[in-house]
């Protein structure tokens, strides 16, 4: 198999602590270099991956502990998220995924994680279950910028 035809993939289970969204963004940013992507493209990458692991650190287990999965794919240019929890899920997810709206008791977030999520992604997926968790699935297509060629 040609190296550059071949998918390459790497899953992380970490606790829900806040530190572990820097180590999961810091990862994907890694992981999705071989992409040769702009730094738009990397920053966006960055972006809905802190976005979706904070969500899961901040609403999947509000009174306690609990794992949450990062699952990376790379398919050429093409970068597949999974974020994955087991706590207590989404009641309504169309319109936790509307802007402003949040359950945050302390209103210290602005509920914009899935708006932000849905800008900077190609493709996003968001399921749940009441009691079983929520799974968040993103595509980022790197390399777009370059398609059209340049006139430098």
């Amino acid at each position: 198999m040609n190296r550059e035809t071949e998918n390459n993939s790497i899953r992380m289970i970490f606790k829900n602590l806040p530190e572990n969204e820097k180590i999961s963004r810091t990862t994907a940013a890694v992981f999705a270099a071989e992409t040769d992507p702009t730094m738009e493209e990397l920053s966006d990458l960055k972006t809905v991956v802190s976005e979706a692991v904070t969500n899961a650190i901040i609403h999947a287990y509000p009174h306690g502990s609990g794992d949450i999965e990062l699952y990376l794919k790379r398919e050429g240019q093409t970068v597949y998220i999974t974020v994955k929890d087991y706590g207590v899920g989404i009641l309504d997810v169309a319109r936790s995924m509307e802007p402003l709206y949040t359950t945050s008791e302390d209103q210290e977030h602005s509920g914009m994680g899935f708006t932000f999520m849905e800008a900077f992604s190609d493709s996003l997926d968001v399921t749940s279950e009441p009691g079983k968790g929520t799974v968040v699935k993103i595509i980022k297509m790197m390399g777009k910028e370059d398609e059209g060629g340049s006139d430098l």
